[in-house]
Parts: structure tokens; sequence; C-alpha cells
């Protein structure tokens, strides 16, 4: 039996623990894919750019990216696995923030790239 909660349209929807929960799902499937975007962007970027400063900047903050993605799949498996309500719910607000901050990051790094690259 799924948790589910009655909506004033009378429409049954997941209760806000479900939402969150799959919410926090997302980020951990996303966050794994990005890590392996940033270590394929830093291969392809060693090979195409010439060296430059810009790559060793791209270089550095795409590993670093990487880190921040690593720390968001860690934490939003330790939040699935925890039963301690407020751990759980502490886990998801970092998991949150850290994922936004690497999404940011995310798209200073490709702007430092496309402009080494042109």
């Amino acid at each position: 039996m799924t948790d589910t909660r009655r909506t004033p349209t009378g429409i049954d929807g997941p209760s806000p623990e479900q939402r969150e929960h799959e919410i926090t799902m997302h980020v951990f499937s996303m966050s794994a894919g990005l890590i392996g975007v940033c270590l394929a962007a830093i291969g392809i970027l060693r090979l195409v750019a010439a060296q430059s400063q810009f790559q060793t900047w791209g270089d550095e903050l795409l590993a670093l990216d990487a880190v921040l993605f690593v720390s968001c799949c860690f934490l939003s498996f330790w939040s699935f696995k925890t039963k301690n309500v407020v751990l759980r719910n502490r886990l998801r607000l970092v998991v949150d923030s850290l994922f936004m901050l690497a999404l940011a990051l995310m798209v200073g790094v490709c702007t430092i790239i496309a402009y080494a690259l042109v």
C-alpha cells in the first residue's frame, strides 16, 4: 500500500514523505550519470583543447564537480537507508543544496570550456 493523501480537488496524491523520497531518488540517479559526464568531459578537454590556463581550470573544476556529484550520491543513499526521520530530512536538504551547487558549477565549467574552444 502506498502512502497517499487526499488533496482539495479530491484526487489522491503522494504524501510529502513519498514525494521527497522520489525527488531524492532522481537526484541520486542524476548525480551518478553526471559523474560520468564530468569524467568524460575531462578526457575530451585534454584531447581537444590546447594547453592553456582555461584547460587547467576546466580540469580542476570538473574534478571538483565530480566530487560534489559523488557526495550527492553517497548522501542520497545514506538518506534512503537511515530510519531516523530528522537525519533523513537533514541529509535531503544537504543533498539538494550540493546538487544545485554542482549544477551551477557545471554551468560555469561549460562557459569556461566554450570560451577556451572559441
